[in-house]
C-alpha cells in the first residue's frame, strides 16, 4: 500500500517551527512542508512559495491530506475555490502552533481527515482532536466509513445525507442486502434487513446497479472448464456472464477453480491477462462446504460437489453465492459469489 501523501502548509516562522516539531510524528507518511524563504528550520527540504494561493492548487491535486498550521478562517477562504465533492476532496486538517489542538476540517470520513487527526492526536502528548462530525460524536453508523473499510464502491452518494440524518434522528433505515453482509455492520441500531424496499429510507448493498444509495461489494467468480478450453473461449464466456448480469470486469476481485484445473493454459492466461491471483481448491475443501449445489459433471469425474459454485464461495469474502452456475458453449461454467 502506498504511503499517504501529506502537505503541511505554514505561513510564518511560528507555524514553520510548529511544522518542524510535527514532522517527526508523521514518520510513516510521505510528508512535504511548504513555507516562506529566509525562515529558520531543520528540515531536509522546504518547499518554498511566495503567495499561499500559488501552492493550494497543486497541494489540492497532488496530496491525500493537507495539514494547515494557520487560522481556520484563512484556511476556509483559501480552500473554498477548490471544493468539488466529498468523494474526491482531500482531507484538510488544521492544527495550532502548540500542537495540542487539531481540527479535521474537511473530508472527515471518505477523505480520512478524522482518522488521520485521531492518529496524530494519539501520538502527540496532550493533543486534543476536535471532531465535529455528528455520527462520530453520537456513535452512529456512518455508512460511508463502513463502505471505505470494506472496499465497497459507493454510488448515488448525494443520498447519503438523508440516510445519515435519519439515523441521527433515530428513524428506521432499511438495508437491502444479503444476510452475510448485514451481519458485518458494526452498529445495527435503527437498521432493518429487508428483501424488498418499502421505504424511501433504504440503503442497497449489492454488486448490482440501483437508484438507491448503493455500496457495491467485490464479486468473486468460480470457473470450471473442459480440458484444453482456450483463453479466448474463457474470456468470451466471462464477458457474456458479466454483460448478462450488468457487471464490469473491474468489479471482479478474483477468480477460482478446482485443483484439477490448475494446469489449464487458457484459464491461467485469462487470470494473467486481468491480473487475477487465481485460487485452486482441493477436493476436501469443496466437499466440506454445506448446502446444495447445481448438478455438476465434476461429481461424476472428480467426486466433488461442483467446481464453479463451490470455488466462487471459497474464494469470496462473505461466502455467499449470488449468481448460480451458468453454462457457456457446453464447456465453461461460471458462478458468482460475494
Amino acid at each position: 500500500m502506498n504511503k499517504l501523501k501529506i502537505a503541511i502548509v505554514t505561513i510564518n516562522q511560528p507555524s514553520l517551527t510548529a511544522a518542524c516539531n510535527l514532522v517527526p510524528y508523521l514518520y510513516d507518511y510521505q510528508v512535504d512542508v511548504f513555507g516562506k524563504k529566509d525562515l529558520i528550520h531543520n528540515l531536509e527540504n522546504l518547499n518554498l512559495y511566495d503567495k499561499i494561493d500559488d501552492i493550494m492548487a497543486p497541494a489540492w491535486e497532488g496530496y491525500d491530506a493537507i495539514i494547515c498550521i494557520l487560522a481556520i478562517g484563512a484556511v476556509v477562504r483559501k480552500i473554498a475555490p477548490f471544493l468539488k465533492d466529498k468523494s474526491s476532496d482531500p482531507a484538510v486538517i488544521v492544527i495550532n502552533l502548540k500542537l495540542d489542538k487539531i481540527v479535521p476540517l474537511l473530508s472527515g470520513h471518505l477523505g480520512g481527515a478524522n482518522e488521520l487527526s485521531d492518529i496524530i492526536a494519539s501520538r502527540i502528548p496532550s493533543c486534543q482532536n476536535f471532531v465535529s462530525t455528528a455520527t462520530d460524536q453520537t456513535n452512529t453508523l456512518a455508512f460511508e466509513m463502513f463502505a471505505k473499510k470494506n472496499d465497497l464502491e459507493i454510488h448515488n452518494l448525494k443520498q447519503l445525507a438523508l440516510i445519515s440524518n435519519s439515523l441521527l434522528n433515530k428513524k428506521e433505515v432499511e438495508v437491502l442486502t444479503y444476510e452475510s453482509i448485514f451481519q458485518t455492520i458494526p452498529n445495527k441500531e435503527n437498521l432493518k434487513l429487508v428483501k424488498e424496499q418499502s421505504s424511501n429510507l433504504c440503503v442497497n448493498i449489492t454488486p448490482f446497479d440501483s437508484p438507491l444509495l448503493t455500496f457495491k461489494p467485490k464479486v468473486f467468480l468460480g470457473i470450471g472448464c473442459n480440458r484444453n478450453t482456450t483463453f479466448q473461449e474463457i474470456k468470451n464466456a466471462v464477458f457474456l456472464f458479466l454483460q448478462k448480469h450488468k457487471l464490469k470486469i473491474e468489479q471482479i476481485q478474483n477468480i477460482a477453480s478446482y485443483e484439477a484445473k490448475a494446469d489449464e493454459v487458457g484459464l491461467l492466461e485469462f487470470a494473467k491477462e486481468y491480473n487475477f491471483d487465481i485460487k485452486f481448491f482441493h477436493e476436501a475443501e469443496i466437499n466440506a462446504l454445506q448446502g446444495n449445489f447445481s448438478t455438476s459433471q465434476a461429481t461424476k469425474f472428480f467426486g466433488v460437489k461442483g467446481v464453479s459454485e463451490p470455488s466462487s464461495i471459497l474464494v469470496s469474502k462473505y461466502k455467499e453465492l449470488i449468481i448460480p452456475k451458468e453454462v457457456y458453449e457446453n464447456k465453461i461454467t461460471i458462478a458468482g459469489a460475494i
